[in-house]
C-alpha cells in the first residue's frame, strides 16, 4: 500500500504519495544503511548535502552524503543546525496543551476570546473558531502563504529583514476568499492557523512565543542547538547552508539568511537532528505534557475522506507502507526540508534534512530521501 505523506512546503502542504552513537551501517538492510543509501541517492538527485539520524534506544546511528556548503565543500554535518520548517508547529501546540494544563486557557476557547477582532473580515468569524481548530487544522483558513505577492517576495529572498507583522499575515489570508467550509468542517492546512496560535500564546502569557517555547521546551529538555529566531535572518556557529534551485535559470542561490518572520510560530525554529528527536520523544512520551493534554495532542482528525493518515495538535498520525504505525511532521522553508518519524514510545526514531528547497513539492530528491526515511523506520 502507499503511505500518504504530508510534505510542508513553505508556502502550503500538500499530499504526496511515496512509495549507541556511532557511524552508519554500510549494511543496506539496516535501518542506516537504508537511510545511508538514500542521502546518497539525494546527492545524486541534485542536493548538496543529506544528514541523517537512526535511534532504537538509546542507541544512535549517524548518516550523510553530500556537501553543507557548496563553496567550501565540507561534508554535510549530521550534527549542524538547520531550519525545521513547520516540524516548529508541534512546538507551538504543547506551549497551548501545557498553558491548558495550568488553567490558563482552554483549547476549546474561540479565538476571538483571545484575539478579539483578528479573524473578522470577509466572512470569517473568530467567535466560531476554537485554538483546537487552528492546531488541527480544521479552521477553514485560508493559508496566507498562497498570496501571490508574499510567495513571490519570500521566494525572491530580496530582503531578510522585511518585518511580517503576525496580524498582517492573517490578513493577507482572510483577504484571499471567502469561506469554502465551516469550522471544523474538514481539514485543510494553513500556516495561517499557527500564527494565530502563536498570537494566542502571547495574549495570554504576555510574551512572544519564542520565550514560552525557549522557557518551556528549549531549557528544560536542554536543546542546546535549537532557537526561535525573531529578528536574525542568519544562521551561526556549525550550520547546514541552505540552498535553493530555481524553476528557471540554472544559478543556484544560498538561502542561508531568510526572513524568520514570514512563518513565525508557524516555521521559524532552528534545531538539529539530535534535537529535534530529544524533543519528538520527549512529546510522544509525556515528558512535556500531562495524560489529558498527551490525548488531546495525539487526538487526529482525517486529513482527505477514507484517508488513515490523521492529523493531531501540530503532529501527524500514518500508517506507513510496511504496516508500522509511527508519529511524525516535516517542514520545509526556504532552503531547507526536513522530516521525522518515530514510535508511539519514541524507542524507534529516524530523521533527516536535505539543505535545498525551491517552494516545490513532489521533487525526484524529496520523493527518494522521503521513501528512505519510511523505510528506514520500517527497518527497526
Amino acid at each position: 500500500m502507499k503511505s500518504l505523506r504530508l510534505t510542508a512546503v513553505g508556502a502550503t502542504l500538500v499530499l504526496a504519495a511515496l512509495a549507541g552513537a556511532g557511524p552508519a551501517n554500510a549494511d543496506a538492510s539496516t535501518a542506516a544503511g537504508i537511510l545511508q543509501a538514500g542521502a546518497q541517492q539525494g546527492v545524486a538527485d541534485g542536493y548538496p548535502g543529506v544528514i541523517g539520524l537512526v535511534r532504537q534506544g538509546d542507541t544512535t546511528q549517524y548518516v550523510h552524503a553530500g556537501v553543507g556548503d557548496i563553496n567550501t565543500k565540507v561534508p554535510a554535518d549530521p550534527k549542524a543546525q538547520f531550519r525545521i520548517g513547520s516540524n516548529t508547529k508541534a512546538f507551538t501546540s504543547t506551549v497551548l496543551l501545557q498553558l491548558e494544563a495550568e488553567h490558563r486557557l482552554s483549547i476549546d476557547d474561540t479565538v476571538d476570546r483571545w484575539l478579539p477582532g483578528a479573524v473578522n473580515a470577509n466572512g470569517y468569524d473568530g467567535t466560531k473558531i476554537t485554538i483546537r481548530q487552528l492546531l488541527n487544522h480544521t479552521s477553514g483558513l485560508p493559508d496566507y502563504a498562497k498570496d501571490s505577492g508574499f510567495a513571490l517576495t519570500y521566494a525572491i529572498n530580496a530582503n531578510p529583514n522585511q518585518p511580517w507583522p503576525p496580524q498582517t499575515l492573517v490578513n493577507l489570508a482572510l483577504a484571499q476568499h471567502k469561506p469554502t467550509s465551516a469550522p471544523g468542517e474538514r481539514w485543510e492546512y494553513a500556516n495561517t492557523n499557527y500564527v494565530l496560535a502563536g498570537m494566542v500564546i502571547k495574549a495570554v502569557t504576555g510574551n512572544d512565543p519564542a520565550t514560552e517555547i525557549q522557557h518551556r521546551i528549549i531549557e528544560p529538555l536542554g536543546l542546546h542547538n535549537t532557537g526561535f529566531p525573531t529578528a536574525d535572518p542568519a544562521l551561526h556557529g556549525n550550520y547546514l547552508h541552505g540552498y535553493e534551485y530555481p524553476v528557471i535559470g540554472i544559478v543556484i542561490r544560498d538561502v542561508t539568511a531568510s526572513d524568520v518572520q514570514t512563518f513565525g510560530a508557524a516555521g521559524a525554529v532552528v534545531s538539529t537532528l539530535d534535537d529535534l528527536a530529544t524533543f519528538s520523544r520527549a512529546l510522544l512520551t509525556g515528558q512535556l505534557l500531562p495524560p489529558a493534554q498527551e490525548a488531546e495532542l495525539k487526538t487526529t482528525v482525517p486529513v482527505a475522506s477514507g484517508s488513515t493518515t490523521g492529523y493531531g495538535l501540530g503532529i501527524i498520525h500514518e500508517q506507513l507502507p510496511c504496516g508500522q504505525w509511527a508519529w511524525g511532521h516535516n517542514g520545509a522553508v526556504l532552503g531547507y526540508f526536513s522530516d521525522w518519524l518515530a514510535s508511539e514510545d519514541g524507542t524507534k526514531q529516524v530523521v533527516r534534512a536535505n539543505n535545498e528547497f525551491h517552494l516545490l513539492a513532489g521533487t525526484k530528491g524529496q520523493q527518494d530521501t522521503g521513501n528512505a526515511t519510511l523505510n528506514a523506520f520500517c527497518a527497526l
